[in-house]
């Protein structure tokens, strides 16, 4: 099996990131809502030893599955997604959210008496003080999950490439997976998994799986510390589940692929880290937007590398566009500029 240094100047990848516009891409995964709540702290509370954050402004955004579509739209893809909220206030919220992005398709199905996931995030002066979760995460009602699989399975069909984003939170529960997969399979369509859980059998036959290291060692019970240990454990994960490709990103190391004869190592991008809330969805995005338009994985994962460099320098959960990923090869240049 070859290693390989990408060529970190490859003067195609402008021409690459213009591309990222013509991709279609279908996302299925857990919706949940992001709150940022934001205030000053300058007292304890006379009621415990805790701080007093005096709210001043409050920002929701679709987090989850939903910031992946965040991500996508960023990029300038076009996305039709495909979720389950509660009927509640904040699914509700949630749906106005991923309805008022340019270029998505929302599936946002509803479950009556179902608790939409919602984090609450408390920050005073640059720093998280708090976050508080409202979630259910017990699978999807039966009748919903086959409405759901008969709207995938159309979305598939046009688009290219689908991106499953398992935040073990209960849509992609059970056999949905494998469900999923095989409507991939009928359709002929590329499927990238991004899964927080340790189990990727119901994924067996993804096209692409994206662990970080820790995931990586609890999916396979093997040490992922070096990159030997890393090559070694997800040779094993590629192997069992008869994965095409996996990518394991490694945090301040870069990210490492492997895939049927070659090995790839990416060296981390990022000058500086700010804010690491976030950056496997812009990973996983950047992805399905690059093979989605036909670049050939290795470019997709460059781009993906460089939009995780950017994301982490900001702080929030946040999205990288075009422009910034023109900027960062070439200073100044953006993509409408053409120069």
């Amino acid at each position: 099996m070859n290693r390989i240094l990408p060529d970190r100047d490859a003067p195609d990848l402008i021409a690459a990131i213009r591309r990222l516009s013509r991709g279609a891409v279908t996302v299925i995964g857990d919706a949940m809502l992001d709150r940022y709540i934001y205030g000053t702290v300058d007292r304890v509370s006379p009621e415990a030893p805790i701080q007093v954050l005096v709210e001043q402004r409050e920002v929701a955004t679709p987090g989850g599955a939903g910031n992946v579509v965040r991500n996508l739209t960023a990029l300038g893809a076009a996305v039709a997604f495909v979720s389950i909220v509660g009927d509640d206030q904040a699914g509700s919220d949630l749906t106005s959210l991923i309805g008022g992005q340019p270029g998505v398709e929302p599936w946002l199905l509803v479950q009556g008496s179902r608790t939409t996931t919602v984090k609450t995030r408390y920050i005073a002066d640059g720093q998280q003080l708090l976050r508080a979760d409202r979630e259910e995460t017990n699978p999807v009602h039966p009748k919903l999950v086959e409405r759901m699989l008969r709207i995938a399975g159309d979305a598939m069909a046009a688009t290219s490439v689908t991106v499953l984003s398992d935040y073990a939170k209960g849509l992609l529960a059970g056999d949905v997976p494998a469900k999923l997969m095989d409507l991939a399979r009928k359709s002929g369509r590329m499927v990238i998994v991004d899964s927080r859980t340790a189990d990727y059998a119901p994924f067996a036959g993804a096209d692409l799986i994206t662990p970080n290291r820790s995931e990586l060692a609890a999916a396979t019970g093997m040490p992922a510390g070096t990159e030997a240990e890393i090559i070694a454990a997800a040779t094993v994960l590629r192997d069992r589940h008869r994965f095409a490709a996996v990518l394991v990103t490694r945090g301040s190391d870069g990210m490492t692929l492997l895939t049927g004869s070659h090995i790839y190592h990416f060296p981390a991008e990022a000058a500086v880290v700010v804010d690491l809330s976030g950056v496997g969805d812009t990973v996983i995005a950047t992805l399905a937007a690059g093979l989605a338009c036909g670049l050939d994985l290795p470019v997709a994962v460059r781009l993906s590398n460089i939009a995780a460099g950017i994301v982490v320098g900001k702080p929030g959960i946040m999205t990288a566009t075009q422009d910034e990923l023109v900027n960062e090869l070439v200073p100044g240049h953006t993509v409408a500029a053409g120069r």
